[in-house]
């Protein structure tokens, strides 16, 4: 008796647990973009390590309030004064610059009129006093939690490692990942197809998908529905991480991904799993390498790649969270009720609302493209009116916008 499909989270779970653990190695911050950090990282300095002025204005002591003030010299940015205020006393000072010391104020310029050496208050001073300085340490402080172990390189994070005083991150070595499509009838891109051929795009539609993460991808393919030609090309991977196939998972007499898999010595870990569309995904590992059986059809192996190899990416390159996250969003019409698997129709989403195409078959590719969302259908759910909230998954960046 042929084994029930795998639900969905069951199937997640078993792959990502058969992630493979990379090296850690130390990278220089800028070559770190979209990485993910393998340690928390601490601040080796403080930041900012004086007090700032936030404005233009005169640095002053708010003791001397309403003035006149004696201007003694200018604190610039990279160039502080040196000296402190002293009773009466003030210093001009621009954005970024020191605040002496003895200064709790800036008097932004424009509340303020200069006469030769003379400052009065011809404005509103800043309330609190301190209301325009940046103390030290408001962002952080030396030895202070900066980013958190399995977060996501992005500028932003580069930034705050560079001003904490790192030039290197530690992160997990880059995938090697061998994208493999296969079929007699695929011609490779740049070919006009017979009627009984295809354009092999779920090739590059993958190896695209994959090189949105830090990975060195090899695309081999189409490769013909021959099961020698099959395994040498599993056997051409063997350097890879993972191996992703493409076509030939299913139990047709042409579908020889399985056998090719066990000519090559690879074991089976689980096979098929419960949604729609993509139901014959196939995972098998070959020593610490993991094979990655996606369907044939453009849709099917679209949205396995976003469920089961994107995470699995993730996970291998040490992220915090692998799974993309579903969002609530209402119904823009009607939408059926669900059969027997979970399904993940192809939407477009307008920041409120959902629009389910009208065309969902696996086999098309214009609908796909016309997607943002993949919304979420339940096994078995009952039919929904439109206005009812349904989750869906965003699918720029990978389902974490």
């Amino acid at each position: 008796m042929r084994t029930p499909p795998l639900p969905l989270a069951e199937a997640q779970a078993r792959l990502l647990a058969l992630a493979p653990t990379l090296p850690v190695e130390h990278r220089a911050v800028g070559e770190c973009l979209g990485y993910y950090l393998a340690e928390p990282l601490r601040a080796r300095r403080t930041q900012p390590a004086a007090p700032l002025s936030a404005m233009d204005g005169y640095a002053l002591r708010s003791a001397d309030l309403p003035g006149p003030w004696r201007v003694i010299g200018e604190s610039a940015a990279g160039h502080p004064f040196d000296g402190s205020v002293g009773a009466g006393e003030g210093v001009r000072i621009s954005t970024g610059a020191i605040v002496p010391p003895g200064a709790d104020m800036v008097l932004l310029q424009e509340d303020a009129t200069r006469e030769g050496d003379a400052v009065r208050l011809t404005g509103e001073p800043p309330a609190p006093p301190e209301r325009h300085i940046r103390p030290a340490g408001m962002d952080f402080n030396a030895a202070a939690d900066l980013i958190a172990a399995g977060t996501r390189i992005g500028p932003a994070q580069i930034a705050l490692a560079i001003a904490g005083g790192h030039s290197h991150l530690p992160v997990r070595r880059g995938l090697k990942i061998t994208v493999i499509d296969s079929g007699d009838e695929l011609v490779p891109p740049g070919h006009l197809p017979d009627q009984h051929q295809l354009p092999a795009s779920n090739g590059p539609m993958l190896c695209a998908m994959a090189a949105t993460l830090p990975v060195d991808i090899r695309h081999l393919g189409p490769i013909p529905d021959q099961l020698d030609a099959l395994a040498t090309a599993l056997e051409s991977a063997g350097d890879a991480d993972i191996v992703v196939t493409s076509g030939g998972a299913s139990v047709g007499d042409h579908d020889l991904v399985r056998p090719a898999l066990e000519a090559v010595g690879a074991a089976i870990d689980f096979w098929r799993v419960g949604i729609k569309p993509g139901k014959p995904l196939l995972v098998a590992r070959r020593g610490e390498q993991i094979i990655l059986g996606l369907p044939g059809n453009p849709a099917s192996a679209f949205v396995t790649a976003f469920l089961f190899l994107l995470p699995l990416l993730r996970a291998s390159l040490g992220a915090e969270t692998q799974l993309p996250r579903a969002i609530a969003a209402k119904l823009a019409g009607p939408m059926a009720k669900g059969g027997s698997r979970m399904e993940f129709l192809r939407g477009v989403w307008d920041g409120v609302q959902v629009t389910l195409d009208p065309l969902q078959d696996s086999g098309a590719l214009s609908p796909l493209a016309r997607a943002n969302a993949l919304v979420v259908r339940e096994a078995g759910a009952d039919a929904k009116a439109a206005g009812t909230d349904v989750p869906i998954y965003l699918l720029e960046n990978g389902g974490f916008a």
